[in-house]
């Protein structure tokens, strides 16, 4: 085979335009939600394809936020698991406190998704109070005071 057969099968693939995003169902979708904010339409829109196609969560919906004029997501990590809201938010953008009341007001679990200019994706859970951590995992033994307490009777 020739590397001219090669080249005519990838002709026959279809080319991904360059602003395919613009084209894509969810986004126009978001952008019909009339938030006003492109920046934060084009945030909500990573963070909706990173929740579908990397993370593989259920029912990924886009939701307006009135009171915010933001979009906001709500999905679910499993079939079954309960719905979460995600707040996308571009890394420079600020955050109030008063933001963050009406996420959680909405009464579902939330996730602040801070997205920084070169597309990296940080989530972090939000809750209402304060959460006690879960114990450490493992079989962890307390060596300061045993060493403390081997000093001692060195001496």
């Amino acid at each position: 085979m020739s590397g001219a057969s090669d080249g005519a099968e990838g002709s026959a693939e279809k080319a991904v335009p360059a602003n395919w995003i613009l084209q894509h169902p969810t986004y126009q979708q978001m952008q019909q939600l009339q938030v006003g904010d492109s920046e934060q339409i084009y945030t909500a829109f990573l963070v909706y394809m990173d929740l579908t196609e990397v993370r593989r969560w259920k029912e990924v919906s886009c939701v307006k936020s009135p009171e915010l004029q933001m979009v906001l997501l709500e999905a679910r990590e499993k079939d079954g698991a309960p719905a979460h809201t995600v707040l996308p938010l571009p890394v420079h953008r600020r955050l109030s406190h008063r933001s963050v009341r009406h996420v959680l007001d909405r009464g579902l679990p939330m996730l602040l998704c801070a997205v920084a200019s070169d597309s990296t994706l940080v989530y972090q859970r939000m809750t209402d109070g304060l959460v006690t951590p879960d114990p450490p995992v493992g079989p962890f033994e307390d060596l300061g005071r045993r060493q403390h307490r081997k000093r001692r009777q060195q001496r």
